[in-house]
């Protein structure tokens, strides 16, 4: 007869301990490949809403009175540069009046952005209690008395204008509205303490001093 070789078997507990070894090293894996799944989930939402966050806790440390006025005053200035340039598109003729006209648009609507949101960190409104912006005293011809801004016959005849007179009067306009954007600034510089506030106060008075000079190169071209 052959013999027969019996293999001794593994304790009990020995057993048990082998199978829980397996089933936790099953559960790594799959820990493993969930977070390659997640490496490719989109977290754009969660950066966007990260930024915004950013934006307004940035300026929502010490701030005064100027900072406030600064930043509800420049918001509809902004806008209605914005208005301004976007009438360039289908009125202008001049070449670097259209260029000029986009680089305010791409400069001044992030701005824009930026100035609401500490406002918002700051727990103030876009506009003062008056319902009227900081400054803003319109007179009988409409115009406001904040430093730089069209009245609204003004904008009539911009919108009114085409082809070179349009040209004329956009460069015109937008020395006298960049001018008082730049007072503004300066104000701000001088007066307010946010640190964020200031440095776009900066920003202002470089970017558009340097526009202001380019615009009145054209305008004696054209």
């Amino acid at each position: 007869m052959t013999a027969i070789t019996c293999v001794p078997r593994r304790p009990l507990h020995r057993r048990l301990a082998l199978v829980g070894a397996v089933a936790a090293g099953g559960l790594l894996l799959a820990g493993c490949g969930g977070n390659d799944d997640m490496k490719g989930m989109d977290h754009s939402s969660a950066k966007e809403s990260a930024t915004t966050e950013a934006t307004a806790g940035s300026a929502a440390g010490a701030f005064n009175d100027a900072d406030v006025s600064f930043a509800q005053m420049m918001i509809p200035h902004h806008e209605q540069a914005l208005e301004m340039a976007g009438l360039a598109d289908d009125r202008a003729s001049n070449a670097r009046i259209k260029s000029l006209a986009g680089q305010i648009e791409k400069a001044q609507d992030p701005e824009i952005v930026t100035l609401k949101s500490w406002l918002k960190g700051w727990g103030k409104p876009e506009k003062s209690s008056s319902g009227e912006m900081p400054g803003m005293h319109h007179g009988a011809d409409g115009k406001g008395a904040m430093s730089g801004m069209m009245s609204e016959g003004d904008m009539r005849k911009l919108k009114a204008a085409k082809g070179a007179a349009f040209d004329r009067a956009f460069a015109s306009m937008m020395i006298d509205h960049h001018e008082g954007a730049i007072a503004m600034a300066k104000d701000e510089k001088k007066n307010g303490r946010n640190a964020e506030a200031k440095k776009l106060a900066d920003d202002v008075v470089k970017n558009q001093s340097t526009e202001v000079t380019t615009l009145r190169t054209l305008l004696d071209r054209l």
